[in-house]
């Protein structure tokens, strides 16, 4: 909880801000007039609301000192579902160390790329400086479905899994990213089941995806294998929608984007748990829900996510979607009487779009000073092993004046699926990148034509004793 956030007390009201006075509405001047322009759509929205029994929106809630909060340990996935809250997790930070990259961090941190992006979009995702602040979006409002089997939020690209409850202990949801189809191969929108369960599958491509493989100089054969070149990775869940998969991925640095023919891709550390727990016959639910409000430790919060491209709401249509989401969240918790919502603060959020909750009730804490009060979360190291290398041949990928751009690069070939091994060497005043090394020209060779396919960079193969590498090198 931070100053001037609301605490929701036993007896269900909210509590006043602890110390933050009521805030008049705040509108971006370069977008004010997105919501300028459902000004009168959100005032009949409201009176209805108000003739519906909503009176809440329009009423300031009492001022009364918060107690302190409690500590709040650090749970990175699995969180306990504690009375009727419908925020888990805690947003967080933590700081860059050495040459990290924002993808090394995300997936320490359970977290996907768009969230981390998002979350951070001012900095540079693959050459952060030492020392940077980094926000964890680490907290995540519930998709407003029933909490049972797998709830899958398009927009969030993020997974719920709700496990029966055992006999005395409380129920629980574990929450993962996740890669979703890329546009002309969407992810569909319905409810569906675990059909069956399949261990280190084999991949029967389908024909229109071997064309288009075919089309870009990368032919697949008919079926690809259990193994690194295996997209599948090492487990899937068959759903009951036709060539729709939940599953592991060689390519994890593409978990939290819009990646796949439609399935649903998972780190490989987070696929295997869940195919282990989750039996056939689970339910699935996929939804599209870019705008969540609920109420948590924070009190009324909105949780905003870019909308997907092909279901895109209109300014109206969306200021209609976050003001219902909202109305939902105050419905359920019976607080008509106590919350006044900051509307041009909640619009200014979904414009914003950063992934993560943030309180919306009048009073509550500017975001920058919201942001600056969060907590430290523990520095974790990466699931990311680099790859093990050995040979003398090499692609040489050229050599940079500036040492940003070698490392940018660098970074790329280490998160490709599967990873490519690189490595840059000091030059006199150049950075030279080199990726390798290979057993043979031939393996070297195929690593060139990859590298040129999927990053566009041409290389030339180079038989490279270790004699003959600098021995300065910058970063193995």
């Amino acid at each position: 909880m931070h100053p001037g956030s609301r605490d929701r007390p036993a007896g269900g009201r909210l509590r006043g801000p602890a110390a933050a006075p009521a805030r008049g509405p705040r509108m971006r001047p370069r977008r004010a007039g997105t919501w300028a322009r459902g000004a009168q759509v959100a005032t009949l929205y409201l009176l209805l609301a108000t003739l519906a029994g909503c009176a809440g929106w329009g009423q300031r809630p009492p001022l009364r000192h918060a107690p302190a909060p409690a500590p709040v340990p650090f749970a990175l996935n699995s969180f306990e579902l504690a009375g009727d809250t419908d925020v888990v997790g805690r947003l967080r930070y933590t700081t860059v160390q050495g040459e990290e990259t924002l993808l090394d961090i995300a997936r320490a941190y359970d977290l996907g790329y768009d969230e981390i992006r998002a979350a951070n979009p001012t900095v540079d995702p693959w050459t952060p400086p030492a020392g940077q602040r980094i926000v964890l979006p680490t907290a995540h409002v519930l998709p407003q479905t029933p909490r049972q089997g797998i709830v899958i939020n398009l927009p969030a690209r993020r997974l719920f899994y709700y496990p029966p409850a055992e006999p005395g202990a409380p129920r629980r949801v574990i929450t993962h990213p996740i890669g979703i189809g890329r546009e002309g191969w969407a992810t569909p929108l319905g409810a569906t089941r675990v059909a069956r369960k399949h261990p280190s599958p084999a991949w029967t491509v389908p024909a229109s995806i071997r064309r288009e493989h075919a089309a870009k100089g990368d032919p697949l054969p008919a079926v690809v294998p259990p193994g690194p070149n295996n997209p599948l990775g090492s487990h899937a869940l068959r759903l009951g929608w036709s060539s729709i998969l939940i599953h592991g991925t060689n390519k994890p640095a593409g978990i939290g984007m819009r990646v796949s023919h439609g399935c649903i891709q998972m780190y490989p550390e987070d696929i295997a748990p869940l195919f282990e727990a989750v039996p056939v016959g689970t339910p699935v639910t996929v939804v599209d829900q870019p705008y969540l409000a609920g109420v948590g430790a924070d009190g009324l919060v909105l949780e905003a996510h870019p909308p997907l491209p092909e279901r895109a709401p209109t300014p109206r249509q969306r200021m209609t979607l976050v003001t219902g989401a909202l109305e939902q969240a105050i419905t359920r918790h019976g607080l008509h009487d106590t919350v006044l919502v900051d509307l041009a603060h909640a619009g200014e959020l979904a414009d914003r779009a950063t992934g993560y909750p943030l309180p919306v009730a009048a009073g509550a804490p500017a975001t920058e000073a919201y942001l600056a009060a969060l907590p430290p979360a523990p520095l974790l190291p990466s699931p990311y092993v680099a790859p093990v290398a050995s040979g003398d041949w090499y692609v040489d990928l050229g050599s940079f004046k500036s040492d940003a751009n070698a490392r940018r690069l660098v970074a790329m070939l280490l998160h490709q699926g599967p990873p490519i091994p690189a490595r840059r060497e000091a030059q006199a005043d150049r950075v030279q990148v080199l990726a390798g090394p290979f057993t043979s020209q031939a393996a070297a060779r195929a690593a060139a034509k990859r590298i040129d396919r999927d990053l566009d960079e041409s290389g030339r193969v180079r038989h490279l004793p270790d004699g003959h590498l600098t021995q300065a090198s910058v970063r193995p």
